[in-house]
C-alpha cells in the first residue's frame, strides 16, 4: 500500500508539471503580443512594453519558464490582470459556487441513477428496463444549457420555486445561497445521471449472473438482501470509478451551467479571463483544475478499499 502511494503521488507530480509546462507554452503561443492584448487596442506602446516588463515577459524564455515554474512551486500563480490581487485569491474567492454545485450535482445523480440502476437491472428486459435505458440516452443527449433554460423558465420564473439565477447578494447567508445552487445542481444532476445509471445496470446485471447470487438465493434470503448486500457490494467497484469521474468533471466541466444561471463559480471566472486575456487567471485555473482531477483520480482508488477489502495495490 505504501510503494503505491509513493507510485501515485509522483505520477501525480509528473502530471502537474506536465500541466504547469503547456499552460506556460499556450500563455506564450497566443497570436500576438500577451500584454498588447491584455490592455486592450487603445493602449499604448509605452504601456505594453511596461507590462511586458511586469510581467517578466522581457526575459528570455527559459528564464521565463523556470520563474514560472519556482513560483507555481510555492503556489504563486500570479497576479490577475483585471482583479489586480493575487490568482490564489482570486480562485478561492470563486471556489464555493463550484465546489457545492458539483456535490450537489453528483448526490442528485446518485439519488436518480443509482436505485434505478439497481432496479432495472433486477428486472432486465421488462418495459421500466427499456424505458430506463431510453430516457438515459435521451438526457445524455440534450444539451445541458437547453435543459437549464427550460427549467428556469418554467420552475423559476412561471412557479417560483426556485431563485431564476445568481447567487445572492454580497450579504445573502450561506443557506441562502445553496438555494440559488438548487435548479442548476438538478439540471447537471440530471445530465450526469444518464452515464452512472448505465453502468450500474451493466455492473449490476453482470454480478446477478454469478453463481454466489444462485446459492444466496437458494439459501432463502430475501430479494432486496441479495441485490443490496451481495450484488451491489460485489458490483460497486466500476460504480465507484464512473462516480470519481463524474464528480471530477463536474467540477472542470460546470462551465456552461454556470454562465446560464449566471453563478459566480471558477468556471464563470475562466470564460470571462478568456474574453479579458487574464492570461494568469487561465494558467492558474488550468493549473487547479488539472491538481483536483489527479487527487479526485487518486481518491477513488483508494476509496475501493472501503467496499472490498480484497483489492491490493
Amino acid at each position: 500500500m505504501r510503494g503505491y502511494l509513493i507510485r501515485r503521488l509522483l505520477g501525480m507530480a509528473v502530471v502537474i508539471f506536465l500541466v504547469l509546462t503547456i499552460a506556460f507554452i499556450i500563455v506564450r503561443l497566443a497570436p500576438g503580443d500577451p500584454a498588447a492584448l491584455m490592455l486592450g487596442p487603445e493602449a499604448t506602446a509605452e504601456d505594453a512594453a511596461e507590462l511586458r516588463r511586469q510581467l517578466g515577459l522581457d526575459r528570455p524564455i527559459i528564464v521565463q519558464y523556470l520563474a514560472f515554474m519556482g513560483n507555481a512551486v510555492r503556489g504563486d500563480l500570479g497576479t490577475s490582470i483585471f482583479f489586480r490581487q493575487p490568482v490564489t485569491e482570486v480562485l478561492l474567492g470563486r471556489a464555493e459556487p463550484t465546489v457545492f454545485l458539483s456535490l450537489f450535482s453528483l448526490i442528485i445523480a446518485l439519488i436518480i441513477a443509482v436505485p434505478i440502476g439497481i432496479y432495472v437491472a433486477y428486472r432486465r428486459g421488462s418495459f421500466l428496463d427499456q424505458a430506463a435505458i431510453s430516457t438515459a440516452m435521451l438526457a445524455a443527449s440534450v444539451p445541458s444549457f437547453w435543459t437549464g433554460l427550460m427549467l428556469q423558465r418554467y420552475l423559476a420564473t412561471d412557479l417560483g420555486w426556485f431563485p431564476a439565477s445568481g447567487y445572492g447578494g454580497p450579504d445573502a447567508l450561506f443557506w441562502e445561497r445553496m438555494r440559488h445552487l438548487l435548479l442548476p445542481s438538478i439540471v447537471l444532476g440530471i445530465v450526469n445521471s444518464a452515464l452512472i445509471l448505465r453502468f450500474t445496470r451493466t455492473s449490476m446485471l453482470d454480478i446477478l449472473g454469478e453463481d454466489f447470487i444462485r446459492t444466496a438465493r437458494s439459501k432463502g434470503m430475501g430479494e432486496m438482501r441479495v441485490l443490496l448486500r451481495h450484488a451491489l457490494k460485489n458490483a460497486a467497484i466500476p460504480i465507484i470509478t464512473v462516480i470519481g469521474l463524474t464528480f471530477a468533471l463536474l467540477v472542470s466541466g460546470a462551465v456552461v451551467t454556470e454562465r446560464v444561471f449566471n453563478i459566480p463559480g471558477m468556471g464563470n471566472l475562466v470564460v470571462s479571463a478568456v474574453l479579458r486575456r487574464d492570461y494568469p487567471v487561465i494558467q492558474g485555473t488550468l493549473i487547479v483544475v488539472a491538481s483536483l482531477y489527479v487527487l479526485i483520480n487518486l481518491l477513488t482508488d483508494l476509496a475501493y478499499l472501503l467496499v472490498d477489502k480484497r483489492v491490493r495495490y
